[in-house]
């Protein structure tokens, strides 16, 4: 697992993060004990898919896999603190809500294009790690 942290714009109005990225064997370790869909975000640079994975002490984590384009395997996985996937999750809800009122869908920016854009900083950062 590498630690990183994630700077966002001022503008963003979010607070940085600690993100870890996990490699397939720390994704096995931290999912052992079963893990739970939640929602997907499918963007222009890829499509996201949020989930919680338990151990098999029963820790649980918050992770995100990232896939780029068609490729059946992820080209990334991410783990988060509880209040920071809170916020994904929260952007996500309100996205929903937001795009049901929301004559011009795709023309308004509303909660899933910040959320997209915040994934793109993360994902952005992620990649200076080293492998």
């Amino acid at each position: 697992m590498k630690s990183f942290k994630v700077n966002f714009h001022k503008e963003d109005q979010v607070d940085a993060m600690n993100v870890q990225k996990l490699n397939e064997e720390d994704f096995n370790r931290v999912t052992d004990g079963g893990t739970r869909h939640l929602f997907e975000l499918d963007t222009n640079i890829g499509l996201f898919v949020y989930f919680d994975g338990e151990d098999k002490d029963g820790n649980v984590s918050y992770l995100v896999l990232h896939y780029e384009e068609e490729q059946e395997e992820p080209s990334g996985c991410y783990l988060f603190e509880l209040r920071d996937f809170y916020e994904f999750a929260a952007l996500h809800l309100n996205g929903l809500e937001f795009q049901a009122e929301s004559e011009e869908e795709e023309e308004e920016y509303g909660p899933i294009h910040h959320l997209a854009h915040l994934m793109y900083h993360i994902i952005e950062e992620g990649k200076n790690l080293e492998e």
